[in-house]
C-alpha cells in the first residue's frame, strides 16, 4: 500500500499538522498527513476561536505567508473583533468566534482539495532511523512507510493524561486516545523530554443559560477579516455574553480543593501561566471576590456553548455545583466536565530555527510537542516546518524569520534560544519592534518572502505591490498637499488643539494627536483625491498609521538595523567554548548547549551577560 516513498511525512491533523502539510504540498513535496483520527483535522480542542492579543497578528502572518489558518477563519468566522482598538497600532489585534463544526470542515475540505497530500488513518508509534537520519515512520499496524522527512506535530497526545478531580485516564482529548512510543524512542535516539499540563473548561447546553442576566459582547459593527485573499467579511454575527463569579463561587469551589489533582499532587507538570485555571486564579488571586467568565457559541446552530474562564480540572460534582451559582447559569446543563491534561514535550533548545532537530536529520518538531499553548502559535510553527522541510530536500537555503520581521521569527527564536518551561503563548510585549510588526501590514512584510521561494502565488503577489502603491500614492498625497488655515482649523478646534495662521502641508496637520483620518475626509480635496483613485479602507488605515507613527517606526528600523550587524557575525558550528576561560561558567554552559549560530542569538540566551558577548566579539575578530 504504501510502496513509493514520500518527500515529507506529517504526523498529527491538528492546527501545525495541518499547516505543515499543506505548505509542504503547495511548494511540491509528495506529502502523507498520518493522524489518528481523519474526522478531527483542524480540531479546535479548546475555545472556538482564533487569534486575540498577538495571536491575531501570527494568523495574519500565516495568511500572508500562503497558509491557510486565516482563510479557514473567515469562513468559519460567527463574530469578528479588533482588539485594542483604543491602543497605538501595534497593539491592534483581530479575533474570530468560530464555528467549531465549520472549522474542521473547512480545514478537511482545503487539504482534500490541495494537489500533493494523501491522507492516512492510524496512530504512529515510532520512527524509521538510519544513521541519525529519519527515513520514515512505522504504524501500529506494523506498516514502515518511508519518506525523506517527517514532523511531528503530535499536540497533547503523547503519553496525554486526563485528569477530572481524582480520576485520571489516558487520552490525548475528550473521547480520544493517547499516543505512545514516540516518546521512548525518541528517549533513546538521546532526546530530553518533559511534561506540561493544559485544561478546558466544561460545555454547557445554551438553552439552559439566561442570557437576560448577563452583558451582551457583540462583534464590531464593521467586521474586517484574517485573509488578504477574497474571503468575504461576515454580513451577520453572532453575539457573546460576560457574567463573573462571585465570593459564593469561589467558596464552593474550594470545597473540592483536596479532591483537586492541581493541589493533591497528581498534577506535577506546570500550565499555561497566563491563562490559569479557575482553582488556579482563586487560590492565586485570593484577595479577588470575582473573575470574567465569557459565554462563548460553539457555532451557528448548535447550542452547545464554551464556558471561557472556567477551565478546570475539579470533582465534576464541584463543577456543576459551583457552575449553578454562577448568574445566568442557575438553572445549566452539561454537555461534558472540564478537565486537565497532561502530556509530554520536548525543550525545543533541542531544535534549529528551521525547527529541525539537531540530533536526527530531517526530523521536525512543532507545535505543542515544542512547548507552545495556542492554536496560532502551533499553526506557525506547522507551516515554517512544513516550508524548511522542503526547501531541505531541494537543496535550497532555508526560510528563517527575523525577529524584525514576524512574530513568528520572534516565536520560533524565543523557543530554540531561551526554551521554555511552560507553555509559551505569544505576547506583544514578548517582540522588541512590534510596531513593525502590526497585524495590518503583515502582507507587506511576508508576501515577497513567501513568493520568492514559491508558496504566494502571484496573485498575491500582485495584491500585496497594489497596497504598497497606493499607501504611498496616498502618504505622499498628504506631503505634497497644502491646507488654508480656514478649513483646517475648525478640524483643530474640534479636537482641542491649537489654530495656525498660515497653510501648511497635510502631512503635518494629520500628525497632530486626535487627528484622525475621518477628521481629514472632511476636507474636500482629501476626499476627492481618495474617490477618485477609488481607495479602500484597508489603505487608508496603512497610510494613517505611517503618517501618525513614521517617528516610532523610523526609530525601531534603526533599532533593528543594529541588530542586523549582530546577526551579521556568524559563531563557527560546533564552536568549543570551554576555551573562552574569560566566559561565565553560565555562559560556557548555556551556549555549549544551544550552540548558538549568531553573536545576535548569543544574546538573547538566559544568563549570557554582556561581557560574554564582548569576550566572544573580540575572539572572533570583532
Amino acid at each position: 500500500m504504501f510502496g513509493e516513498e514520500y518527500d515529507v511525512i506529517v504526523v498529527g491533523g491538528g492546527h501545525a499538522g495541518a499547516e505543515a502539510a499543506a505548505a509542504a504540498a503547495n511548494l511540491g513535496s509528495k506529502t502523507l498527513l498520518v493522524t489518528m483520527n481523519l474526522q478531527n483535522i483542524g480540531q479546535m480542542s479548546c475555545n472556538p476561536a482564533m487569534g486575540g492579543i498577538a495571536k491575531g497578528q501570527i494568523v495574519r502572518e500565516i495568511d500572508a505567508l500562503g497558509g491557510y489558518s486565516g482563510i479557514v477563519s473567515d469562513k468559519s468566522a460567527i463574530q469578528f473583533k479588533m482588539l485594542n482598538k483604543s491602543k497605538g497600532p501595534a497593539m491592534w489585534s483581530p479575533r474570530t468566534q468560530n464555528d467549531r463544526m465549520r472549522f474542521a470542515e473547512e480545514w478537511r475540505l482545503m487539504l482534500e482539495r490541495t494537489p500533493n497530500v494523501d491522507f492516512y488513518q492510524e496512530m504512529v508509534s515510532g520512527l524509521l532511523v538510519e544513521n541519525h537520519k529519519v527515513v520514515g515512520v512505522k504504524t501500529s499496524l506494523g506498516i514502515d512507510i518511508k519518506s525523506k522527512a517527517v514532523v511531528l506535530t503530535n499536540g497533547t497526545f503523547l503519553n496525554g493524561l486526563i485528569h477530572i478531580g481524582e480520576k485520571q485516564f489516558g487520552g490525548g482529548r475528550a473521547g480520544e486516545k493517547a499516543a505512545t512510543g514516540i516518546t521512548e524512542q525518541l528517549l533513546e535516539l538521546g532526546f530530553e523530554s518533559g511534561r506540561m499540563k493544559t485544561g478546558t473548561p466544561p460545555r454547557v447546553d445554551g438553552r439552559s443559560l439566561d442570557y437576560s442576566k448577563m452583558i451582551v459582547q457583540p462583534g464590531d459593527a464593521i467586521p474586517e477579516k484574517f485573509s488578504y485573499t477574497n474571503t468575504k467579511p461576515l454580513a451577520h454575527q453572532r453575539d457573546c455574553h460576560m457574567t463573573h463569579t462571585s465570593a459564593l463561587v469561589h467558596d464552593l469551589l474550594r470545597e473540592g480543593f483536596d479532591r483537586s489533582p492541581m493541589f493533591n499532587g497528581r498534577i506535577k507538570s506546570l500550565g499555561p501561566r497566563y491563562c490559569p485555571s479557575i482553582e488556579d486564579k482563586i487560590n492565586r488571586f485570593s484577595d479577588k471576590d470575582s473573575h470574567q467568565m465569557f459565554i462563548e457559541p460553539e457555532g451557528w446552530e448548535t447550542v452547545e456553548v464554551y464556558v471561557n474562564g472556567f477551565s478546570t480540572s475539579l470533582p465534576e460534582d464541584v463543577q456543576f455545583k459551583a457552575l449553578r451559582s454562577v448568574v445566568g447559569f442557575e438553572k445549566v446543563k452539561f454537555f461534558r466536565p472540564g478537565y486537565a491534561i497532561e502530556y509530554d514535550y520536548f525543550p525545543p533548545t533541542q531544535l534549529k530555527h528551521t525547527l529541525e532537530t539537531k540530533l536526527v536529520e530531517n526530523l521536525y518538531f512543532a507545535g505543542q510537542i515544542n512547548g507552545t499553548t495556542g492554536y496560532e502559535e502551533a499553526a506557525s510553527q506547522g507551516l515554517m516546518a512544513g516550508i524548511n522541510a522542503h526547501l531541505k530536500l531541494k537543496e535550497e537555503n532555508p526560510l528563517i524569520l527575523k525577529r524584525d520581521e514576524a512574530y513568528i521569527g520572534v516565536l520560533i527564536d524565543d523557543l530554540i534560544t531561551k526554551g521554555t518551561e511552560e507553555p509559551y503563548r505569544m505576547f506583544t510585549s514578548r517582540a522588541e519592534y512590534r510596531t513593525l510588526l502590526r497585524q495590518d501590514n503583515a502582507d507587506l512584510r511576508l508576501t515577497p518572502l513567501s513568493h520568492s521561494i514559491g508558496l504566494s502565488t502571484d496573485s498575491r503577489m500582485k495584491r500585496m505591490e497594489q497596497k504598497l502603491e497606493q499607501s504611498e500614492a496616498l502618504v505622499n498625497f498628504f506631503k505634497e498637499t497644502s491646507v488654508l488655515p480656514k478649513d483646517i482649523n475648525p478640524i483643530f478646534e474640534s479636537v482641542d488643539s491649537s489654530l495656525v495662521k498660515q497653510s501648511d502641508k497635510m502631512y503635518k496637520a494629520f500628525s497632530r494627536p486626535n487627528v484622525t483620518m475621518d477628521h481629514m475626509l472632511q476636507l474636500d480635496a482629501v476626499s476627492n483625491y481618495i474617490k477618485e483613485n477609488n481607495f479602500d479602507g484597508e489603505i487608508l488605515e496603512q497610510a494613517e498609521v505611517q503618517i501618525k507613527y513614521s517617528g516610532y517606526i523610523a526609530k525601531e528600523k534603526v533599532n533593528a538595523d543594529k541588530l542586523h550587524r549582530l546577526e551579521a557575525v556568524k559563531i563557527p558550528a560546533n564552536f568549543d567554548y570551554s576555551k573562552l576561560k574569560s566566559l561565565s561558567f553560565e555562559a560556557r554552559e548555556k551556549m555549549t548547549k544551544i550552540q548558538p549560530v549568531t553573536i545576535s542569538q548569543a544574546s538573547r540566551i538566559s544568563g549570557v551577560t554582556p561581557s560574554d558577548i564582548s569576550v566572544l566579539l573580540v575572539y572572533l575578530g570583532r
